[in-house]
């Protein structure tokens, strides 16, 4: 299969894309620890299916990260209308999840279904202290410019999974985050600024009007989990499933079983 490198500047910012397939468009969103090349499992066997997109989000991989405002939706939708894809379905994971859903809810016309995974919601505000504890650590080891122990701090609780041992995951799964993450951190955050949604989307869930699926997995953060059946309770129709023994990163502890659940659901998706 031939994929098609490119990169478009949307917003100020030079996003590097690939497009493989036929079909209709599916775009993959990546998550906040992770570049496109979390979908390497799923890349190929999508665009059996789909016109499938992946990017990398501004400040990651390949795509850079210029000062000022931003929202990461307002660059899905601008990359969507570069690449003229008026409509598609949309699937996001952590970060990813978010700003897919939040594109969806300022231009509903883009997205003619959603999967969220792992997903972050705007709005949600109950957290716990072991996860304050972790944010404060964080917060720490980047104010001494120890980004190998942010990195590390990262890769614990959202790879391992919260007080999972390190071994857990496969080695080579961790260290594929690892060599993703690298490239963020350590790029100039403090001098772009994300433009949160008002009203946020916890807020905003009912008017999302879509077939929607929400995937989780077990060993994720409390608040992971409470958040899929946030969005499965609110947003009319959407069905939740949650895959045992995994934690944050689904697609990539597994592969087959996430990518079956997403091809099937789909499948069931009107592409209009």
């Amino acid at each position: 299969m031939d994929a098609i490198s490119g990169t478009v500047k949307v917003n100020g910012a030079n996003l590097s894309y690939e497009v493989a397939g036929d079909g209709y468009p599916l775009v993959l969103v990546h998550a906040g620890i992770a570049d496109r090349r979390m979908w390497d499992e799923q890349f190929e066997l999508f665009a059996q299916h789909y016109r499938v997109v992946r990017y990398d989000m501004r400040g990651f991989g390949e795509s850079d990260l210029p000062a000022g405002p931003f929202a990461m939706r307002d660059d899905l939708y601008a990359l969507l209308r570069a690449l003229e894809i008026k409509c598609a379905h949309l699937l996001g994971l952590s970060m990813g999840g978010s700003t897919v859903l939040e594109c969806a809810l300022e231009h509903p016309e883009v997205a003619s279904a959603l999967v969220l995974v792992a997903s972050g919601v705007g709005g949600f505000d109950r957290w716990s202290d072991r996860t304050k504890a972790y944010w404060e650590a964080e917060e720490a080891a980047e104010k001494r410019g120890d980004f190998d122990d942010v990195i590390e701090l990262n890769l614990r609780f959202w790879v391992d999974g919260p007080d999972q041992r390190p071994d857990r995951v496969a080695a080579a799964l961790r260290e594929r985050v690892r060599v993703m993450y690298e490239t963020s951190v350590r790029r100039p955050w403090a001098d772009a600024t994300a433009k949160r949604l008002d009203p946020p989307a916890m807020q905003r869930l009912g008017e999302i009007d879509v077939p929607t699926l929400v995937i989780a997995g077990d060993l994720d953060t409390p608040e992971m989990m409470e958040s899929a059946g946030i969005l499965e309770a609110n947003i009319a129709g959407a069905r939740k499933v949650v895959i045992p023994g995994v934690a944050h990163m689904v697609n990539m502890e597994r592969p087959e079983a996430f990518s079956r659940l997403v091809v099937d659901f789909l499948a069931t998706c009107p592409a209009e």
